[in-house]
């Protein structure tokens, strides 16, 4: 099992670059670097491979609907709620922007139509002087491992299909064959040979030691946990809302989500079963904390993903990569 962790960005990259330099001596294989609502990722991403020997950089994530297929595969290329986008056809976009860069790493002229993205135009939409182009420049490898965030069943199954890498969020390595085992499957069953096994990469906070205080910092995963079951989406469309349910903590769900809507976010962040912050993080005694990457290895993840909460989390990538090699 490979190890990778989620940036941890406070704003300077000179800063963030030695944070990742020192990750990567303690064996630290794969950093994700996150874009929320702030500066954009493959910026970042760029100063830290040219900071960087050998630690992957991965996106997590670009999402499909604020970057056409060409601005993404521009990004590809060169370094391995405000865009007022319509969320329609997931599941299609999703999978002709994979097409979409594939073709174009492959250093093919991009003639493609397809549901969501065509080159050239189709006949009446543009000038109709559009004409199919290829990247300038050759990418630097034919091929760059394309991950997919995804939680629902069809998601799930066409990532399962044509991607390299799977991201769940939130998971619960022991529950994780019930919620996604038969999309995973029905995926795979349609998988290309030409592609390798997918990757899955998951993960959470890390903390190792004795005592009730090392259990104690699972309260500070509560928060994240109850603003995407209770915050994120609409009361009626939220994904992580729908996976609590899925896990078996539908009143919890409920709970969670009336609390946290109605402001009550404290009150929210107090339901967050601490069965599920247990299972989906590695935090107590080193045997235990072993037992954690061992259910997390069993369920198929092969990219363990951790969130340090120590004074040194260099010397925490560095133990844990001891005990996942």
């Amino acid at each position: 099992m490979k190890l990778s962790m989620p940036l941890v960005y406070a704003g300077n990259p000179r800063e963030t670059a030695d944070q990742v330099v020192g990750l990567e001596k303690a064996g630290l294989d794969l950093i994700w670097v996150a874009e929320p609502y702030g500066f954009d990722a493959p910026t970042l991403m760029g100063y830290l491979a040219a900071k960087t020997e050998t630690v992957q950089i991965g996106a997590g994530i670009l999402n499909v609907y604020s970057r056409t297929p060409g601005a993404l595969l521009q990004t590809a290329a060169g370094i391995e709620g405000f865009h007022g986008l319509p969320y329609d056809r997931p599941l299609t976009r999703t999978r002709e922007v994979i097409d979409v860069l594939r073709m174009g790493l492959r250093h093919e002229r991009l003639d493609y139509q397809g549901k969501t993205f065509s080159v050239p135009l189709p006949e009446g939409q543009g000038l109709g002087l559009g004409k199919p182009l290829k990247l300038l420049n050759k990418p630097e490898r034919p091929s760059v491992p394309l991950w997919v965030a995804a939680l629902g069943d069809k998601n799930v199954a066409m990532t399962a299909e044509v991607a390299d890498g799977w991201l769940p969020f939130l998971y619960y390595p022991e529950k994780a064959q019930q919620v996604w085992g038969e999309p995973l499957a029905r995926g795979a069953a349609k998988r290309s040979a030409d592609l390798a096994p997918l990757e899955i990469c998951a993960g959470g906070m890390v903390a190792i030691g004795e005592g009730p205080e090392t259990k104690a910092l699972l309260d500070f995963m509560r928060p994240m946990y109850a603003l995407y079951v209770g915050g994120m989406g609409a009361r009626d469309k939220n994904f992580y809302n729908q996976l609590a349910c899925e896990y078996g903590f539908e009143k919890e769900a409920k709970e969670i989500q009336d609390l946290y809507l109605s402001g009550k976010k404290k009150e929210a962040e107090a339901l967050v079963p601490l069965e599920w912050l247990e299972a989906g993080n590695l935090v107590g005694p080193e045997s235990y904390v072993k037992e954690r990457i061992a259910a997390f290895k069993e369920s198929g993840v092969t990219h363990l993903s951790v969130t340090p909460a120590s004074d040194d989390p260099a010397g925490t990538i560095a133990q844990i990569k001891e005990w996942v090699s």
